[in-house]
């Protein structure tokens, strides 16, 4: 499934990365310890996170992320957003909580 095809589905707002919108994913992974995600998310995975800081980019770029997903409305800082775009790896937002949406994404992606 394609980032922006799970946009549509989820009613995620975009919030930057446009660029990678046509990113497949395979997956998802869901913490919010970097180090964590650092070591066990795999690439074309979505990470799902309330952690809005710059660092959360390095590591998706890093791990090759398909997308990184902010939970309960959760606005991310304005360096995350600059790196979002100079990453082309988009950076999504929902006011779902992470259970929530982890569940949501989960049923989608089980099916495709």
């Amino acid at each position: 499934m394609k980032v922006s095809e799970l946009i549509e589905k989820l009613n995620l707002q975009v919030i930057s990365g446009e660029k990678g919108l046509d990113r497949e994913i395979s997956g998802a992974y869901v913490s919010d310890l970097l180090s964590d995600v650092m070591g066990n998310a795999r690439e074309n995975q979505a990470w799902i996170t309330l952690q809005v800081h710059q660092n959360v980019m390095a590591i998706a770029s890093l791990k090759d992320l398909s997308a990184v997903i902010l939970v309960k409305g959760l606005q991310p800082h304005k360096s995350t957003i600059q790196h979002s775009n100079e990453e082309q790896i988009p950076l999504l937002s929902t006011t779902d909580s992470t259970f929530e949406l982890s569940g949501k994404l989960y049923a989608l992606l089980k099916d495709s």
